[in-house]
């Protein structure tokens, strides 16, 4: 059955881009994502509905695909007991001390999606 979506999934992308006048070609260069280090270090801001946004600061060594956060003070929910995050895979886990994940989210553009632990809604963007 998953074949059969793929497949049907691969045939609608290969007719909306005819339709469109574009040509996929295999050699087509496929920009590299930047490295975790580039994107996650650095000041983040976080918001949810009807909450205050407030500021995290991510840090991490070269090419770290987790490290410290600290946050500012105001912060939705529980997200002021932010310590920890953790790339694995496209999914960021933003944790306390305990390691105790407070939201998962994925990037979504120039930012990143996802819910807090809770279920409520979050962004975090630069």
């Amino acid at each position: 059955m998953t074949a059969v979506r793929v497949a049907t999934g691969v045939l609608v992308v290969f007719t909306l881009t005819g339709c469109a006048g574009d040509q996929i070609s295999a050699s087509s260069p496929v920009p590299a994502a930047p490295p975790i280090d580039a994107s996650m270090t650095g000041r983040w801001i976080l918001t949810a509905p009807n909450s205050p946004s407030c500021g995290l600061e991510f840090g991490g060594a070269a090419g770290a695909r987790t490290g410290a956060v600290a946050p500012d003070g105001g912060c939705p929910g529980n997200f002021y007991l932010s310590r920890r995050w953790a790339m694995e895979g496209s999914v960021l886990t933003i944790a306390d001390d305990e390691s105790q994940p407070l939201a998962q989210l994925r990037p979504g553009g120039t930012r990143f999606e996802g819910q807090s632990a809770s279920g409520v809604p979050v962004t975090l963007e630069r």
